[in-house]
């Protein structure tokens, strides 16, 4: 029985044979390091980042502070970084799943105006009943028929930071449907 061997591109055995290029060592094949607008651009074309976010990825690439916030000052006035539109990225992401006390921390976590977290804040509460009923609904669907289901009920709406007055009528709703 006859070994068959690898196959070979005729363009490296060439190569190779003629010695026009040096042998690929695993350094060679990598490419070059990005720069830091290039990593910045990056990171925000595959989501919202906001000002804090982005500088804490960025922080360990910078050659100095002032670099630093001279590549966030650019990018913001290209508007390419906005917290504006990073909030926003995060209510769309999280608000069919979270209540309005969880998205809140978060965007506060970004170090956000507080202003446009306390404008998101009030957008959300206008829906969060209807989220929490949408939420309930998904993960247990039918009325508790034990005190000690209903709080099970009660406390998986608060860890998603529902209020209480919103969990109690969709779980006390719940009961009275049938």
């Amino acid at each position: 029985m006859m070994s068959r061997r690898p196959y070979r591109r005729p363009t490296e055995v060439t190569d190779a044979a003629q010695g026009d290029s040096p042998p690929k060592t695993e350094n060679a094949s990598r490419r070059p390091g990005l720069s830091l607008k290039g990593r910045a651009l990056a990171y925000l074309a595959r989501r919202e980042h906001s000002r804090l976010e982005l500088r804490r990825k960025l922080a360990p690439h910078a050659d100095s502070q002032e670099e630093l916030d001279a590549l966030l000052d650019l990018l913001e006035q290209e508007n390419l970084l906005s917290n504006q539109r990073f909030a926003e990225s995060v209510v769309n992401r999280r608000a069919s799943r979270l209540g309005t006390s969880r998205i809140v921390s978060e965007l506060k976590q970004h170090a956000l105006d507080p202003q446009a977290v306390s404008d998101v804040a009030e957008r959300l509460r206008g829906t969060e009943f209807e989220r929490a009923q949408a939420v309930w609904q998904k993960k247990f669907g039918q009325p508790a028929d034990s005190p000690q289901e209903r709080a099970r009920q009660m406390r998986f709406l608060a860890g998603r930071g529902f209020s209480q007055g919103v969990i109690r009528k969709v779980v006390r709703g719940a009961d009275f449907d049938d």
